[in-house]
């Protein structure tokens, strides 16, 4: 692809920003299973060598993306950029006590932020009701509640997102050209960060569960988290 080509050419000028799971790491029913495959690994140590920034972005909070990922060279930023932003840690009691009130068996504590998890429950449907509920008594707790892929996650009401810490991951290192790929709906913010540079390539990692603007909104579709390792490769 062309954008690809234009951002290998000059690589000591480029980022490039990728999510976790469901771009490096597949999609696991257990998300303390995940796990980044060995052939992605050697190609993200290839990449931090060459290019300007490499980061991961994630939900996660940054050390268990570090720990996933297994490459500790690379820059992380974890619960959606919160960790870049002062102020937030005010924020992590006010969760942790509404947390201790959830009852629900499949709870991931990030600290900043939390995600409730339904992938593979019995009755779906039951379980999205259930949700629903906890949804608005996290709001009316002033945490910002959002579905992803399978997840119900629980926020800060804080101006940061994935798209502000690219921002900020851009602009600290003076950057103007960068790829960023992801899978989900957080993932938009950080498209839109990327969406006004003078290069930048939005990658969508495709699937059934994925939100449709993410395809709609991407200027390159890949069809499946395994042909992450096809976009790496190419870099």
């Amino acid at each position: 692809m062309e954008l690809l080509a234009r951002l290998a050419e000059n690589p000591s000028r480029t980022a490039i920003l990728l999510d976790v799971d469901g771009v490096l790491a597949p999609i696991v029913p257990r998300p303390e299973d995940a796990r980044v495959p060995d052939d992605t690994r050697a190609e993200l140590r290839r990449l931090v060598a060459r290019y300007a920034l490499l980061a991961c972005v994630s939900g996660r909070a940054g050390a268990d993306a570090r720990s996933i990922v297994g490459v500790p060279e690379l820059t992380y930023v974890g619960n959606h950029g919160l960790e870049l932003e002062p102020g937030a840690e005010e924020w992590e009691t006010r969760l942790g006590a509404f947390l201790a009130e959830v009852d629900w068996p499949r709870v991931e504590n990030k600290g900043l932020t939390a995600a409730l998890h339904y992938r593979d429950v019995p009755d779906e449907a039951a379980a999205r009701r259930e949700l629903d509920t906890i949804a608005e008594r996290a709001r009316t707790a002033g945490l910002i509640a959002r579905y992803g892929r399978k997840v119900l996650e629980l926020v800060p009401p804080l101006d940061a997102n994935k798209g502000t810490a690219v921002r900020r991951l851009l602009e600290e290192r003076r950057l103007s050209r960068a790829l960023y790929a992801g899978d989900d709906t957080t993932d938009l913010d950080a498209f839109a960060a990327v969406e006004t540079l003078p290069l930048g390539v939005r990658v969508a990692v495709a699937s059934p569960e994925g939100p449709a603007e993410l395809r709609e909104r991407a200027d390159l579709v890949l069809e499946g988290q395994p042909k992450v390792l096809d976009l790496l490769r190419a870099l």
